[in-house]
């Protein structure tokens, strides 16, 4: 394979390297762009919907974020919002769903009910909904209730996406560059990237490319890859895998619990799935897998390299399993993989949305739920949450991207291309990609 040289290299066709070559094609004067991608199909692995909550994450229901969080969410959620209205197959990209997040309990309620207070300003489609009027949008959460229940809830907005849908759009209309040359080079395994005095060498299963500019947004595979080039060797990875079960439509929109504060995983929902309009699905579990992709038994090989066990890592674990509330989570969702008993223990949680669900309602969803790789600090013995994106300063960026990756994907894809027209010093079209994407 000889493509030349590349202006920019992009390794990774999901949802985040899409957004980039997006992004590159439209708004700089860049004129040679490549993407690359080991399957046969854009956005096939995390960002396909059986992977993902399809959730448009907006920072409203999300009970973990700072408030200074959820404004920056909600800004980058704008971006993903304002693109996908301008296209012509908007209704196959966003849904719109009533989502609200349930407090269950004094505790909770009181909790949401101070949320609202800071949050509200900020939000103005937030609305406190009284079990009454929890009951007018949803009335299988209300119905058997005994328990104190209120929530903060969002009506009439858009709150699913399809981001692999997306992630092929961003293509589509990338190749609609006539002014550049934007190559897509599927079935194209990475094995090697090698720094030279022009950029960088990527070695492939198709041959060698050439590229000044390299960005990885691979998942778990971008830490890997940053290992074997000798960066980014105080992190390792933690990959979370998730799973979910399914049940007859049971809910209207997006009901989301109450995150505790203890778990550094994501709580319980229960959402319409885009993909299998006849179900609702319930989710996630969260489980420590030791491999990068889900159901890919040849990525274990990969876990074990970027893992890089040794005593920090142990003393994360550690500190972890010292913490009663994440020791009988973990335990628990174990359990909650074991076929004959993990669909019983699953109903009580999922009864905590709809309490009148019964065993025959409840299915385990076979092959739903992805991997997320969770950063681990280990100069600083703790987890990193969110979104990691590693600038080396050289050329080279390695982007992993945790939940609101997805919703992220322009805001994050916006971070990489300032850094690239600095680095390569070419044009950005700011204003053009204000008119289209930020405002």
């Amino acid at each position: 394979m000889d493509k030349g040289q590349y202006d920019v290299l992009i390794i990774g066709g999901g949802i985040s390297g899409t957004a980039l070559l997006y992004e590159l094609a439209k708004f700089t004067d860049l004129s040679h762009i490549g993407l690359v991608e080991k399957y046969d199909r854009l956005a096939d692995v995390n960002s396909h919907g059986r992977n993902n909550s399809q959730t448009l994450h907006c920072g409203d229901i999300e009970t973990n974020y700072t408030l200074e969080k959820a404004i920056q969410v909600k800004e980058t959620a704008s971006m993903v919002l304002r693109y996908a209205e301008k296209q012509n197959n908007r209704d196959r990209l966003i849904y719109k769903y009533p989502k609200m997040v349930l407090g269950v309990g004094r505790d909770e309620c009181s909790f949401l009910r101070e949320r609202f207070k800071e949050f509200g300003a900020y939000f103005s489609n937030m609305q406190i909904m009284e079990s009454s009027d929890i009951a007018e949008i949803e009335p299988t959460v209300v119905e058997g209730r005994k328990d104190e229940i209120v929530a903060l809830g969002m009506l009439d907005e858009y709150t699913a996406v399809n981001y692999g849908a997306l992630a092929h759009s961003f293509v589509e209309q990338a190749q609609l560059a006539t002014d550049k040359t934007i190559d897509l080079l599927m079935e194209t395994q990475v094995t090697d990237i090698i720094k030279d005095d022009k950029g960088y060498i990527v070695k492939t299963s198709k041959g060698e490319m050439k590229a000044k500019f390299v960005v990885v947004s691979a998942g778990g595979h971008s830490l890997l890859f940053a290992h074997r080039m000798g960066f980014c060797l105080e992190y390792s990875c933690l990959p979370m895998a998730g799973s979910f079960y399914y049940t007859p439509n049971m809910l209207n929109g997006k009901v989301y619990t109450v995150q505790n504060d203890k778990l550094p995983f994501a709580a319980i929902h229960g959402d319409p799935d885009i993909l299998v309009p006849d179900k609702t699905r319930f989710g996630p579990t969260a489980l420590v897998l030791p491999m990068l992709e889900r159901y890919n038994m040849k990525t274990i090989l990969d876990f074990l390299q970027v893992i890089k066990l040794d005593s920090d890592v142990l003393k994360v674990f550690w500190d972890l399993l010292k913490v009663s509330d994440i020791r009988n989570y973990i335990f628990k969702n174990m359990l909650f993989e074991i076929p004959g008993i993990r669909t019983r223990l699953f109903l009580k949680d999922a009864r905590k949305i709809i309490p009148n669900m019964q065993l025959s309602d409840l299915s385990f969803a076979k092959k739903i739920g992805g991997i997320r790789p969770v950063m681990i600090d280990k100069a600083n013995h703790k987890l990193h949450l969110g979104e990691a994106k590693i600038d080396t300063g050289q050329g080279i960026i390695f982007n992993m991207t945790p939940s609101p990756g997805a919703t992220s994907c322009l805001g994050n894809a916006h971070g990489d291309l300032k850094i690239i027209t600095e680095h390569l010093k070419c044009d950005f079209n700011e204003q053009e990609f204000n008119e289209i994407v930020k405002h």
